[in-house]
């Protein structure tokens, strides 16, 4: 049993990417972590390397979203062991292929990771949350969310329901002590993957940006500042403003034609099946 005095901050996809600049960033405002990923992901040696450069405690748990009972196995651990006070749901996946080609198992990975993990886990968590004199949610959402994409079609609508999701439920919990937070990252090359999808797109696919230490600095400081609607760096908030005022029509048009040049660029679909970390 750990330190009950003793809080933590809970971080989903936490061994590379967006999660592990995150999980630097609260380790650098002396918040102690709780990291969750997908096995064989190095996390012992992320933990151990945490705690000897920022001088706080780090512990891990290893996990597949995809798996149903994981979600819960990540609540109780963390519940039962330690006294979370932050949650950030970043764990999610997605790619680039036509609906028709895909496997029914990698368009149910994307709903059990992107959808699934993240509402469930609040939920569970949600019941501690509320015994901190101040607690923290953040919701790792995408300007995804406010367009959909032809040869990507359920990722979008994906990070539209954590967007959604994050709004609907930070007025149900307005009052209380739990403060909700959403983030909507542009392109952020977390990966060789991702990065060479984005390279793919052209100009258009790198507006806004960011790498993933640049991201969690904002997100982090944003959230511990209680910034309900972060849109990170200045590109990606003129790119916001656009993407409310161009007919959807036109954005349905232009943005598949730029996704569309992922697709010789994306990885077979099932290992992709695997990755757990935006």
């Amino acid at each position: 049993m750990n330190n009950p005095n003793r809080k933590y901050a809970l971080v989903t996809g936490a061994s590379r990417g967006i999660g592990k600049a995150m999980a630097h960033e609260l380790a650098l405002r002396k918040i102690n972590l709780l990291l969750v990923s997908l096995k064989g992901e190095g996390l012992d040696d992320f933990c151990e390397e945490i705690r000897d450069e920022y001088g706080v405690d780090a512990q891990y748990f290893e996990t597949d979203f995809y798996q149903f009972e994981s979600v819960y196995d990540v609540a109780h651990w963390a519940i039962t062991n330690y006294n979370p006070y932050i949650l950030i749901n970043n764990a999610g996946i997605g790619g680039t292929k036509a609906f028709e080609s895909v496997p029914p198992e990698y368009i149910d990975a994307i709903i059990q990771v992107n959808i699934r993990a993240t509402s469930l886990l609040t939920r569970l968590l949600l019941p501690e949350l509320k015994k901190q004199k101040k607690a923290y949610i953040l919701n790792v959402a995408s300007m995804a969310a406010f367009s959909p994409f032809a040869f990507k079609t359920v990722y979008p609508a994906s990070k539209a329901f954590v967007y959604s999701f994050s709004e609907g439920l930070r007025e149900e919990l307005k009052g209380t002590n739990v403060f909700i937070s959403v983030i909507l990252p542009g392109p952020v090359k977390t990966n060789a993957d991702v990065t060479a999808r984005i390279e793919k797109q052209g100009i258009l696919g790198r507006v806004g940006l960011l790498s993933p230490q640049e991201l969690a600095g904002i997100a982090i400081r944003k959230l511990l500042n209680q910034e309900c609607f972060i849109l990170p760096g200045i590109l990606n908030k003129i790119n916001w403003i656009l993407m409310t005022v161009i007919p959807n029509t036109w954005k349905l048009t232009v943005l598949s034609r730029v996704v569309r040049k992922e697709i010789n660029t994306c990885k077979p679909v099932i290992p992709m099946l695997r990755v757990l970390k935006q």
